[in-house]
């Protein structure tokens, strides 16, 4: 069956050049739309390019960081300018790390809120005009970390809390205007980000038991087929929702 629910949609895809942000931009280019793929690693996203040549829709590279205020607002404007208008943003990019909480150095800190929080924040509230002028919705990635302790993750783990809360209040502030804001928390998903998980020195290694799935670990197109339903049309009730994607981890 070809689904074709974003045919004419105009959509913003961060984190576009791997992992879950990479099979969100093909799949919905798979659907019809017009997808801007947005990521620090432009030769990567040019990959991504090529690969959606066959597709209803088409996905445009646009290199960005959304780790600064001048980064996002050019990002948000030059994808306004390509598509002419925006009816969907979804908020994939993201960086994680592992480490004993004790030894967590304030810079990583800094660098997991500003690239995971602080980016979600900024790209939401550029869109936000956008997104009402079309009735739009967002899409942002939080994580099984932000529903329950994960071990040698704290900053990872409250930048995705951060995220919830932030879904939440914006899809609250801004339902009678028209625009749905949800999130999507995955588990342990085979992407780049998580391959470079390992136990800290000294760690309990019975607590990776916390993090794992009952079966293997997800796909990211199992995501991207998610994120594809939450910014659809069907999902036009779901708003201020959190869709787990986690394989029974939390269960």
């Amino acid at each position: 069956m070809v689904l074709e629910r974003f045919n004419g949609k105009r959509v913003l895809v961060t984190g576009g050049a791997s992992g879950i942000g990479r099979s969100t931009a093909l799949r919905l280019a798979d659907e019809g739309a017009a997808v801007v793929a947005v990521d620090v690693n432009g030769e990567a996203l040019a990959e991504v390019v090529a690969e959606a040549s066959g597709a209803s829709g088409s996905i445009v590279a646009r290199p960005g960081d959304v780790s600064t205020e001048e980064g996002v607002r050019s990002i948000v404007s030059g994808a306004v300018d390509t598509l002419g208008g925006l009816d969907v943003v979804v908020n994939v990019a993201g960086v994680l790390s592992f480490g004993h909480s004790h030894e967590l150095a304030l810079d990583e800190w800094n660098r997991l809120i500003t690239v995971n929080l602080t980016g979600t924040f900024l790209m939401c509230r550029e869109s936000l005009p956008h997104l009402l002028a079309s009735r739009g919705n967002i899409v942002n990635i939080a994580s099984t970390a932000a529903h329950a302790g994960q071990p040698w993750a704290l900053a990872y783990s409250a930048s995705k809390g951060g995220v919830l809360a932030m879904t939440r209040e914006l899809a609250v502030e801004y339902a009678k205007a028209g625009l749905r804001c949800n999130s999507v928390s995955p588990g342990a998903i085979d992407t780049p980000i998580t391959a470079s998980f390992s136990v800290p020195e000294g760690a309990n290694a019975k607590l990776i038991s916390r993090v794992m799935p009952l079966g293997d670990f997800g796909r990211p197109e199992q995501i991207a087929a998610t994120i594809a339903y939450v910014a659809s049309d069907e999902a036009s009730h779901m708003n201020g929702a959190d869709i787990r994607v986690d394989g029974a981890t939390l269960s």
